[in-house]
């Protein structure tokens, strides 16, 4: 599977009772089809979250009045945030769903994060070390978010001939 979708602190329950299954799951899998192996991966998810209707209007998106902090997207209360540079986002990530969480302008919040890491680190699978993450993170980070963890593969470099080049 291309991506995993972790649910914590009731966060599925939430998402359910608004009905956003279907549309969280179609939002992901369009990301993932828009990304999977390409440069330039903050603009396409603008435009993916776009296009599956998650940045209708740029004031539900702002994080804190006054500053240019926005979510990725926003939809019935929940927000999306995420980048795929590194799985260490995870502490900026959490920390803007949380604001926005504790000024009640958000119910839950979606997070995506690469699920790759370096071979060399000694911790075990990404969902586990992200499973022990939540849980040290606790009390600071107390609202319900889900995580999904993507393998977006490597970016294809086209060569001068136009080849795809993997890099």
């Amino acid at each position: 599977m291309p991506f995993e979708l972790i649910h914590f602190r009731d966060a599925d329950r939430i998402i359910k009772s608004k009905r956003m299954e279907k549309d969280i799951q179609a939002t992901l899998e369009y990301v993932n089809d828009c990304l999977s192996g390409t440069f330039r991966r903050g603009e396409l998810l603008r435009q993916a979250l776009e296009e599956m209707d998650w940045r209708r209007n740029l004031e539900e998106l702002v994080i804190l009045a006054g500053r240019r902090y926005r979510f990725k997207g926003w939809k019935k209360e929940i927000a999306i945030e995420g980048n795929f540079s590194a799985y260490e986002f995870i502490l900026e990530g959490l920390i803007r769903l949380q604001i926005a969480f504790d000024k009640k302008k958000i119910e839950a919040g979606i997070l995506l994060l690469t699920s790759l890491r370096s071979e060399k680190t000694p911790y075990g699978s990404t969902k586990k070390m992200l499973e022990e993450d939540i849980q040290n993170l606790t009390p600071t980070i107390s609202m319900p978010v889900s995580i999904a963890l993507f393998d977006l593969g490597s970016p294809v470099i086209p060569q001068e001939n136009g080849e795809p080049k993997p890099e």
